[in-house]
């Protein structure tokens, strides 16, 4: 993977300012457009009831000093009763509204981040194998991961809170502007050299964020290590507890230590700009103070500024820092658009050709050479195969040959470096991708175990077979499985694995009989086995293979595996050695040849003797 557009990310974090809030704005609302109408209406009521309720204190202070000067008392009472209880209604609806919008907003946020793991998951599976291979798609999948969750809804709170704080400023200085023109520039000047302090750290922030990926996600692997299901036995088998623990804490010391110390220079530069912006409001309460002593302004005048340079310092901080927030949220939902910019390199033509609906000429590998994205080793040199329809054939040869490869290509999960593969003539890669893999079926040596019950684990080879459908039971019947599911608990119901409550575990010999059902369930022109037999007992291995060949009937077979006394029955075997085909013909012609392949099964014969 190209890693110019995070290069580019980190270098003009800026540029890209206006789009990336309106991109996240745009996904809210079609996230939720009733919960954001709902949310943007209490918005606007949030900012209009603090403002009507600091103009009934005024008119409480001034009823109050009118009835002091000598008004009349009764009038008077009835007034400041009226305008006391309309007050403690507005405070009242203010500490409602409380609780209403973090409701709204809580409900608003649950959706958004459950439609953006929508997306994420969606893009996830759209991405080619070719990226599994680079550590900096896994970096770039880690931020997004961080970041998409919450930073859209965080850009959608800091856009209302600017458009409230704004609208609020601006009634505030409307207001201020009748009392002398220089104080609401008083209060704007004050606040500016925390918004620049703002900025500054927030971009580096988000540089130094982007740097600390690796160890945020090398730390994460650790605890997968000492948490997970795959290594308690190695660890304490080895003792490798502590080792692991020390590597994850010198890497979170690490990352704890910078961000500190980031934060510590952003802590002081905020206190700095703070502390000068004090300044100027006491030198305003101070004005005001005089002013009231000189019987320029009432009372209540007094009171009533007194709230609104308060009212007006929070409002301006709430709008720079909403403005602040928005430049550093916009930083970091690059980190989203980065991981959504993936496009696959494996993808339909635009005019796919159509696909036999049964091979007649079968497949070919044209002088197909392989070298894995981002390495310089050359996998495969030069394969010519030829597969005819209903041909089995078996790949045999070292680890590392290019065995699996091979398969790999075959289904399209890359494509050939160099050369063809062909399907009747076709190359696979003017063919639709999807109708393509539904023509063949593989179990990999590495198959999933997925903590589903045993029914599912079988459905998941062809979702498009109904769940019930007796074909499960008979290809867990067909793969030696069905013996094993039916002694469960809850038979074909039982859930697989100790991950989930209830679950039961299967043997390694067990779980790969479960896999090939999978396999076979799917009702594909071409079968692909890898290592098919590797956890079974000779005898198992034995009965699964008499099965196998019965399966392979009317298919093209393909079978990969290192034991060479299960590869006799194909019509073809290919002996690779370093990405070569160095023999292939029939078992007996393999041994009468006395090669490569002759000696290594002599060699794996020799233990069963």
């Amino acid at each position: 993977m190209s890693t110019d557009h995070s290069k580019n990310q980190t270098r003009n974090p800026g540029d890209r300012l206006t789009t990336n809030i309106v991109w996240a704005l745009e996904f809210v609302w079609r996230s939720s457009p009733g919960w954001t109408l709902c949310s943007a209406a209490l918005t606007l009521l949030q900012t209009a009831l603090p403002l009507l309720g600091i103009y009934l204190i005024k008119l409480v202070v001034d009823a109050v000093a009118a009835g002091v000067a000598g008004a009349t008392p009764a009038v008077t009472t009835r007034e400041i009763a009226y305008l006391i209880l309309l007050s403690g209604s507005v405070f009242f609806l203010e500490r409602a509204l409380v609780t209403v919008v973090e409701f709204v907003r809580t409900a608003q946020t649950h959706i958004a981040t459950d439609r953006i793991y929508g997306i994420l998951h969606a893009k996830a599976i759209e991405v080619d194998l070719e990226y599994y291979e680079n550590s900096d798609y896994y970096d770039t999948l880690h931020r997004a991961l961080q970041d998409a969750p919450y930073r859209p809804k965080r850009i959608l709170d800091n856009f209302f809170t600017f458009v409230q704080s704004a609208i609020s400023l601006v009634a505030i200085c409307g207001l201020l502007l009748t009392f002398h023109w220089s104080v609401p520039a008083f209060l704007i000047v004050g606040a500016l050299p925390g918004l620049l302090v703002r900025f500054r750290f927030a971009k580096k922030l988000f540089v130094w964020s982007r740097t600390r990926t690796l160890a945020e996600r090398q730390a994460l692997y650790f605890t997968s290590i000492l948490t997970g299901e795959s290594h308690p036995k190695e660890i304490r088998l080895f003792n490798l507890g502590r080792v692991f623990m020390d590597r994850f804490e010198r890497l979170r010391n690490y990352i704890r230590h910078e961000t500190l110390g980031l934060l510590k220079q952003r802590s002081v530069a905020d206190l700095v700009t703070q502390s000068a912006a004090i300044i100027p409001v006491f030198a305003l309460y101070g004005f005001l103070a005089y002013r009231a002593l000189q019987r320029l302004i009432s009372v209540g005048d007094l009171v009533m500024f007194y709230q609104v340079i308060q009212k007006g310092q929070t409002s301006l901080g709430q709008c720079l820092g909403s403005i602040a927030e928005l430049y550093e949220n916009n930083l970091f939902i690059a980190n989203v658009h980065e991981f959504l910019a993936l496009e696959p390199k494996v993808i339909d033509p635009p005019q796919p050709k159509t696909l036999p609906a049964s091979l007649r000429d079968g497949i070919v590998f044209h002088d197909v050479r392989f070298r894995y994205p981002n390495s310089d080793r050359t996998v495969l040199h030069g394969i010519n195969i030829r597969i005819r329809p209903g041909e089995h054939i078996a790949l045999v040869g070292e680890n590392g040959c290019g065995k699996t490869t091979l398969v790999k290509l075959l289904a399209r999960l890359y494509d050939p470096t160099e050369g063809a593969i062909t399907f009747d003539g076709i190359d696979l890669r003017d063919l639709s991708v999807g109708a393509l893999r539904k023509k063949v079926s593989i179990i990999f040596q590495d198959y999933a175990k997925y903590p589903l019950s045993a029914k599912e684990n079988i459905w998941v080879g062809s979702i498009e077979v109904p769940r019930g459908d007796e074909r499960i039971i008979s290809a867990a019947r067909h793969a030696g499985a069905h013996e094993t599911i039916a002694k469960l608990k809850d038979g074909y119901d039982t859930v697989l694995g100790r991950r989930f409550e209830n679950g039961q575990e299967l043997s390694i010999g067990e779980w790969q009989k479960v896999a090939l059902a999978r396999a076979f369930l799917r009702e594909a022109d071409i079968l692909i086995l890898d290592e098919p037999t590797s956890a079974l007992d000779a005898k198992a291995e034995y009965e699964t293979f008499q099965k196998l060949h019965q399966l392979f009937h009317g298919r093209t077979a393909i079978l990969i595996s290192h034991r060479l006394s299960t590869v006799r029955m194909a019509d073809r075997i290919y002996f690779l050695e370093d990405g070569n085909i160095v023999e292939n013909g029939s078992h007996d012609d393999l041994i009468d040849e006395g090669g490569k392949y002759a000696y290594m099964f002599e060699k794996q014969a020799q233990y069963y003797r």
